[in-house]
């Protein structure tokens, strides 16, 4: 395909017809576009855009570039998921899927890998013994159908456009575009045969988008596009300058979601999973009032159901449970752990989540590149969280890492994180706007 005149096209900032893009996605999957017009034509669509127009025929031809799920109606069991837009201590999906399995609902969740410092959920997962992300397309179905819930990575034959162009993004710096971004997810999640989607996008100085006009931005591109696409969306908008929960680090995140699913996990985030939960519940109908489904899913999770359906879903993808039991019962997994002590007496008035996450990056918990291995069992715990007092001496979090020099190295970084105040300040909330 000769992809010039559609370069110099959106270079001069003209529209590309849906006819036009289409056939750019289906020379992405054919590779008939060299890589360096494809960069160029990324170059320019970062540059002059792409309206509402473009961008969902852009969503929807990278969405049809490849195999698609589909699953038998069932009006009782509306097929939905969330997606996060991802930051720091991010746990969220781990608890959510087994809740909303409980809860009437299918959820084939196709998650990726982490990416400089925010984590991937299938990375906490692959820090499971025995665990299997990488599932057929049949598996995916027949697991959604028989237990409600799979956490898997995407298959060969899904979205294959998206594969090649986000590889490119991330080559020729053109990532940070909100019509690339909502195609590059949203293809993803439409391919899933999904009813129902909740979007977690965050904003702050962990978050993709640093501020919350453009996390708003996003939001709207996304929420957009997917109800026009036939899926009932809602996107949450949410606070990343600071940790979710208490841990940073994969094996400990996995920790810390068991911890959530029996009931004594740390507040903020089981309002996130309650919220989500929620969310899908009043856009599907099961529930008419945001506070009615609140209280359902809430209890749904106090009862222990969703930590049976979490153990059921692990079950069914191979976990060696007693592996994973012994694993859990550890204090921890790393072959060292350093304690960081507060400074000062006071309370803490922020943690930032940026310089947290770089540390958990540089520990060996995060990649620079997809090739990049990860270490599972490096990361952060017991993070002392905003507002809450400190007295001087007293423990700020954790350092697990691999050798006890590279603990000891990361901990005037964790300490800067840490800023602290004579008087208490309320933390600022959770999830700051929904659209």
């Amino acid at each position: 395909m000769n992809c010039l005149p559609l370069i110099e096209a959106k270079r001069e900032g003209r529209t590309l017809s849906p006819e036009q893009i289409h056939a750019v996605v289906a020379g992405v999957v054919a590779e008939t576009i060299p890589d360096y017009q494809l960069s160029a034509l990324l170059m320019a669509i970062f540059f002059r855009g792409l309206d509402p127009v473009e961008t969902r025929a852009l969503t929807l031809a990278m969405r049809d570039s490849g195999d698609k799920l589909s699953f038998p109606s069932d009006p009782a069991r509306p097929v939905v998921d969330k997606h996060s837009t991802g930051g720091i201590g991010d746990k969220v999906s781990l608890p959510l899927a087994p809740l909303l399995a409980c809860l009437g609902f299918r959820v084939p969740m196709i998650s990726g890998r982490s990416l400089g410092i925010t984590g991937g959920t299938l990375d906490k997962l692959d820090s499971i013994p025995g665990y299997r992300s990488r599932l057929t397309r049949e598996e995916i179905i027949q697991q959604v159908q028989d237990i409600g819930c799979v956490i898997c990575g995407q298959t060969e034959t899904m979205v294959p456009a998206d594969r090649r162009l986000y590889s490119l993004r991330d080559a020729s710096g053109t990532v940070p575009s909100i019509s690339l971004i909502t195609a590059s997810i949203l293809s993803k999640k439409l391919a899933e045969g999904i009813e129902a989607l909740v979007l977690d996008v965050k904003f702050g100085t962990a978050a993709f988008m640093q501020t919350r006009d453009d996390a708003r931005a996003l939001a709207k591109s996304m929420t957009v596009i997917a109800n026009e696409a036939g899926v009932k969306t809602r996107s949450l908008l949410t606070d990343m300058n600071r940790p979710l929960g208490r841990t940073a680090g994969n094996w400990l995140e996995v920790k810390e979601s068991v911890e959530c699913l029996e009931g004594r996990g740390p507040a903020d985030l089981r309002e996130l999973v309650i919220d989500c939960a929620a969310h899908l519940m009043v856009v599907t109908g099961k529930e008419s009032e945001l506070a009615a489904a609140r209280a359902k899913a809430a209890a749904q999770l106090d009862s222990g159901a969703a930590l049976q359906k979490w153990n059921e879903m692990l079950r069914a993808q191979g976990t060696d449970v007693a592996a994973f039991t012994d694993k859990l019962s550890r204090d921890h997994t790393a072959p060292a752990v350093l304690e960081v002590k507060a400074p000062r007496t006071g309370f803490v008035a922020k943690a930032d989540a940026r310089i947290l996450g770089e540390v958990v990056r540089d520990l060996g918990g995060g990649r620079m590149t997809k090739e990049a291995a990860v270490d599972f069992d490096v990361g952060l715990d017991r993070l002392v969280a905003v507002s809450e007092p400190v007295k001087a001496g007293e423990l700020l979090c954790r350092i697990h890492a691999r050798t006890q020099a590279q603990a000891e190295g990361a901990v005037a970084r964790v300490v800067s994180a840490f800023e602290f105040s004579d008087a208490p300040a309320s933390a600022p909330p959770l999830v700051v706007e929904i659209l």
